[in-house]
């Protein structure tokens, strides 16, 4: 058979071989094979790009050797990119340890963001962790987690060994503010947000509240009653004014008793802390829990500095027990708890009579009892420090404190009274901003949902180009959109013209 009865294609190279058919009778055959595998016809024998370093080329014509020498460059950057690379595995280069680490950051920065009580978490272990390394008091980390300066016993003796004051005590307060912090928001978010919403509770800014109160009442409900054993181990119990000033100054104390005291002032800052970072929603009072965040803050540093904790201590517990109540009485409120009427009172008495009866018991003793009792002297050597400009500013701090809680008493007897007034169906928090209902809150969220995704649909999603002017999308003012007459309206109007 011959080479035109089973090709009907001329080879690519080689003289052509025309196939006709004869008399038109005999139909063409089907192509079965190509001439890829031929020869190429044209300049061949200049190497291709994929094979300039292998083997050996054989003489090329001029126009073969320029391009050869032309592509060069791109030869040796192909060989060198070959060359870095495994021969058996062709993995991508390694990933610089710059951009790792930012990458961490950024990781590490969300997830503080996501869980707030990460942070000091993280550093409260790192500090517990630079202690292990020398777990001893010549530590200086062992300042923030221990009491310092224990003073020695004398021989025999039975007492409990007695603290004395110094600067290492910032340190102690410091690291419990970490401490605190991370309990506050761990508790929060871990454990009270689960029984918000087991109690319906889903508005973020009730929801808010809700966690704020049961922390506050939970903290208070350990530090209330601890804080009445330390007093009862002093000679200030129960609110003994004259106590206070006796046996002036009280320079050292027993461990539970510095313990709680700068405990107390780990918490009042931390809670300054949270209030000037706006972690908790701004109140219509908030000028004024600024003001009493401050003062306690001053009568807690004035106090330990200048020996004054016995008066110090008594005020302490005066408003951790009402704090009590006062936090209870809100998440009852918040839960629509059958007994949130009678608690309230109760509240209303507990107020009463620790932050007005004992604290003006208290400024009244200033007045008599504190140049009276003990010494009244001026002496930086001894560390005299109960004269006459001492009670004058410890007057005018208590007397600031009072006007506060007197102001806060209003707020409460109005809420009572309102309460009284609409027979048990009016007890909200004049305090509290405006708080959205779950209804509104889950309208907003849907409406904001549906809004973005008509906004990906229609804007950028499509890949319409958009205008900017300086950088920015110009604001086009909304025209009013009329309503459409009716056409017997439109009619009577043409007809008049």
């Amino acid at each position: 058979m011959a080479y035109k009865d089973t090709e009907p294609f001329p080879p690519l190279n080689g003289p052509a071989v025309r196939t006709s058919q004869q008399n038109g009778s005999a139909a063409r055959r089907r192509r079965k094979s190509s001439g890829l595998g031929g020869e190429l016809p044209g300049d061949n024998e200049a190497p291709a790009l994929s094979t300039l370093g292998s083997g050996t080329v054989a003489e090329a014509p001029v126009c073969a050797r320029c391009f050869s020498i032309l592509c060069m460059p791109f030869k040796l950057s192909t060989a060198n990119a070959t060359s870095q690379r495994s021969p058996t595995t062709d993995k991508p280069p390694r990933r610089s340890k710059r951009r790792t680490i930012r990458r961490l950051l950024s990781k590490t920065k969300r997830a503080c963001y996501k869980h707030t009580w990460l942070l000091p978490l993280i550093l409260a272990t790192t500090i517990v962790a630079l202690y292990l390394v020398n777990p001893s008091p010549d530590n200086p980390v062992a300042a923030g987690i221990f009491l310092s300066y224990p003073l020695p016993q004398a021989p025999g003796s039975d007492a409990p060994v007695q603290y004395g004051k110094g600067a290492r005590d910032f340190a102690f307060v410091g690291f419990y503010i970490i401490v605190l912090s991370f309990t506050r928001e761990f508790v929060m978010q871990r454990i009270i947000k689960p029984i918000a919403l087991s109690y319906g509770i889903r508005g973020r800014a009730k929801q808010s509240r809700f966690m704020e109160q049961f922390y506050t009442a939970v903290y208070f409900s350990v530090a209330g009653p601890f804080g009445m054993y330390v007093m009862s181990r002093s000679p200030v119990w129960y609110f003994n004014t004259t106590a206070m000033y006796e046996n002036f100054p009280h320079k050292t104390h027993e461990a539970l008793f510095k313990a709680y005291y700068l405990m107390q002032a780990s918490y009042w800052a931390q809670q300054m802390i949270v209030l000037l970072l706006a972690l908790e929603a701004p109140r219509k009072d908030y000028k004024e829990l600024v003001a009493h965040h401050f003062i306690t803050l001053a009568l807690i540093w004035c106090s330990y500095r200048f020996h004054f904790t016995y008066m110090g201590i008594a005020v302490y517990i005066t408003h951790d027990i009402s704090d009590v109540f006062l936090a209870t009485s809100k998440v009852l409120n918040y839960i629509d708890s059958p007994i949130v009427g009678p608690f309230f009172f109760v509240f209303m008495c507990v107020w009463g009579y620790l932050r007005h009866y004992v604290n003006l018991k208290i400024i009244y003793s200033i007045l008599t009892e504190f140049k009276t009792v003990g010494p009244y002297e001026l002496n930086w050597e001894t560390q005299q420090y109960k004269c006459w400009i001492a009670q004058y500013i410890t007057l005018g701090l208590m007397a600031s404190l009072q006007a506060i809680n007197l102001f806060w008493w209003f707020l409460i007897c109005r809420i009572a009274y309102r309460f009284v007034v609409t027979w048990g169906e009016d007890i909200q928090d004049d305090r509290s901003e405006y708080e959205d209902s779950d209804v509104e809150t889950e309208g907003q969220e849907k409406k904001q949902k549906k809004e973005k995704k008509e906004k990906k649909i229609n804007g950028s999603a499509n890949g319409a180009p958009k205008l900017l002017v300086n950088g920015q999308a110009p604001s086009t003012p909304e025209k009013p959109i009329k309503e459409e007459e009716p056409v017997s309206t439109r009619l009577r109007e043409r007809k008049k013209n």
